[in-house]
């Protein structure tokens, strides 16, 4: 659910002092300066995402700074912010840097940084721990206060799954949220180890390349036909090493391409009625071709039918149920990984806006041929 903090019914003398505070609970604590003698509204949604917080920030002029005395809270997170609108200029570990619409940057909370913006802006955050992002510790101070272009190289496919993660958030559920958020990191640390020069066999960017393969396998995962020796070789490797990268997340590529297909013919379930889709059309959509391996797929993951899933789920009996089987199993999949924190509350009006399940998940693999095969093979 989507958290919205907004000072627009607010009188504009009440604004800043109320602003600042929205800012700091959102985010982390900060000296804010507004830049206007009546301050503009301001406005901030969040969703989160296991230990990802997406936040869409709209206001006028300001500063935001992180002094040496706020850093005494202890937080150690890391903030990318994707500029839309207005320009920005940070500071941090001795650089400045421009960002303009389309470019995006890092923040780190443990260490002093200015943030300014001189006119009307909106941009997109990301915040999440500082230890979730597997780059070392020189690299990291590397690439602070620097402007990563969104329009060219690796730094263009960062920023475009940044996009899409943040318009799709409000629609994910916890499970599928976090495989989002993990991959969301495991792109951003490719990014800075190639900005840093690091090579790309060595293990510890190794996650990075499963989540190349992991996003070929999304967008190709209604094809019944997808299996280890096509990924391997749209990826140049051998299929022993594909086996090897899934091994790192203790899944087989088999089982990890069942599960996507699966949580979304479980979405799909609560939506085909209206759609006129029955059962065994939302298991094609997705690569199942026979409804009774399906079926028997779905019942082993969520503990009933694809039927009564789809019946309860959408009188809203079976949904608790479906959920905490599926978090359990999902649990022993991920060595015991519990929900994300849910999203702070602040001390301004907030509203919490229908957030409509999207037609498909972040990315959104369509079709492109009718099932030949009499089996999925995953």
């Amino acid at each position: 659910m989507s958290v919205v903090l907004s000072t627009a019914s607010l009188s504009a003398t009440d604004r800043s002092e109320l602003w600042h505070h929205a800012v700091s609970r959102t985010f982390i604590p900060l000296d804010v300066r507004l830049l206007e003698e009546e301050p503009s509204p301001g406005r901030i949604v969040s969703n989160q995402l296991g230990s990802l917080r997406i936040s869409q920030v709209q206001a006028g002029p300001q500063t935001v700074t992180r002094s040496s005395r706020l850093i005494r809270d202890g937080k150690e997170d890391l903030i990318l912010t994707l500029q839309q609108r207005g320009t920005a200029i940070k500071e941090q570990d001795g650089r400045q840097a421009r960002i303009g619409p389309g470019d995006f940057s890092l923040s780190d909370s443990s260490r002093p940084f200015r943030k300014t913006v001189q006119g009307d802006f909106s941009f997109t955050s990301f915040q999440f721990p500082r230890t979730d992002l597997r780059v070392r510790e020189e690299d990291l101070r590397a690439v602070t206060a620097t402007a990563f272009s969104g329009q060219e190289g690796s730094a263009a496919l960062v920023s475009a799954y940044l996009g899409r993660l943040a318009r799709e958030a409000p629609g994910l559920d916890a499970f599928v949220g976090r495989q989002f958020a993990a991959t969301a990191l495991d792109l951003l640390a490719l990014l800075v180890n190639e900005q840093c020069g690091r090579d790309p066999q060595v293990p510890e960017t190794a996650a990075a390349t499963l989540v190349r393969v992991k996003d070929h396998i999304l967008r190709h995962l209604a094809d019944p036909g997808l299996s280890p020796p096509d990924i391997a070789a749209a990826h140049r490797m051998s299929v022993r090493y594909l086996h090897k990268l899934f091994q790192l997340e203790g899944v087989t590529v088999g089982e990890w391409i069942r599960t996507q297909r699966l949580e979304r013919c479980r979405r799909d379930l609560l939506h085909s009625p209206a759609l006129g889709y029955g059962v065994a059309a939302v298991a094609r959509r997705w690569g199942f071709v026979s409804p009774s391996h399906f079926s028997r797929a779905f019942r082993a993951a969520y503990g009933m039918t694809p039927r009564e899933w789809q019946t309860h789920g959408l009188s809203g009996d079976g949904r608790k149920g479906g959920e905490d089987g599926r978090k359990g199993r999902a649990g022993r999949r991920n060595g015991g990984q519990g929900e994300g924190t849910p999203p702070r509350t602040g001390a301004l009006h907030r509203s919490s806006p229908s957030s409509p399940t999207l037609g498909a998940s972040c990315p959104t693999p369509r079709p492109t041929r009718p099932p030949s095969s009499p089996h999925s093979r995953p």
